[in-house]
């Protein structure tokens, strides 16, 4: 990366709920870009952006693509919601892809990502080969602009993402790691998961959870702030750390109170740039 040291500490942010000035106020120089399902992006949009970060010389590793209509209530709703899944959506946010892709293209951002939503395990599945060939044609356009396309981990096991990835056989084609999603959706160790997927790991975030109550049976597990959750960060930078990844750790916390996720959020930066300053 331009300038950044290894596991430099980033955040994610989002375009139309932070300020540039906010986020460099955390202490960062570089983060990932969120872009909402419902915020227009527009050339006015674009270059308002593209000038804020010009003026605060901030580096943006990827650019992420929300949709509109996605819902995070628990696992059925995500099934329903999410990601490229959803049949009666799929045209609409592949469209939504593409244009984010010409986002990250006018920045200057060599990565674009999203959640792809929970990829069928069983290839034989209605929606596995129409989802595939979809992260295909994405691969494809990423690729005129020289950029990578990143899909993101936890609804679903280590093991299945990766032979999905294997099947879209695109040089392009990479992971965004979350480890707190593997928790969240009780998807597998995140240290583990590190070890099968790092080799095509993009970017990372550093993000915390807890795992979900056994009791219910579709519930998702409670995000939480960087090391307060159950994956046990030390444990995780020291495994990036050793696999030789040398991207920045892009600090997520997501939670209504704006106030709040940005005091989290510095406690979260604060905490990557102790752990990785022991390794």
């Amino acid at each position: 990366m331009p300038n950044l040291n290894p596991l430099e500490p980033g955040v994610m942010f989002w375009a139309g709920r932070d300020t540039l000035a906010e986020i460099k106020s955390l202490g960062v120089r570089c983060g990932q870009l969120g872009i909402p399902g419902d915020l227009e992006v527009n050339d006015a949009v674009v270059d308002a952006l593209k000038r804020d970060l010009e003026r605060e010389g901030f580096t943006v590793i990827t650019v992420f693509a929300a949709y509109n209509g996605e819902d995070y209530a628990d696992k059925p709703t995500v099934e329903r919601t999410v990601g490229f899944i959803p049949a009666a959506t799929r045209e609409e946010r592949e469209q939504r892809t593409y244009a984010v892709s010409e986002v990250a293209a006018r920045l200057g951002v060599g990565s674009i990502a999203c959640h792809v939503g929970f990829i069928p395990e069983n290839p034989a599945d209605a929606d596995y080969v129409p989802v595939r060939d979809l992260v295909r044609r994405i691969c494809d356009h990423a690729s005129k602009y020289q950029q990578t396309f990143a899909l993101e981990t936890g609804q679903e096991p280590a093991d299945v993402l990766l032979r999905f990835f294997q099947d879209v056989a695109r040089p392009n084609l990479r992971i965004n790691f979350d480890p707190a999603n593997m928790i969240l959706y009780g998807s597998g160790d995140p240290v583990e998961a590190w070890g099968v997927l790092s080799p095509w790991v993009a970017s990372v975030h550093a993000k915390d959870g807890d795992w979900p109550d056994p009791a219910f049976a579709h519930a998702l597990g409670v995000e939480r702030p960087l090391g307060k959750g159950s994956v046990g960060m030390e444990r995780f930078v020291k495994a990036v750390a050793a696999s030789g990844f040398q991207g920045p750790l892009n600090v997520e916390r997501e939670t209504e109170n704006q106030q709040q996720r940005l005091d989290e959020i510095r406690a979260g930066v604060a905490l990557i740039r102790s752990l990785v300053a022991h390794q």
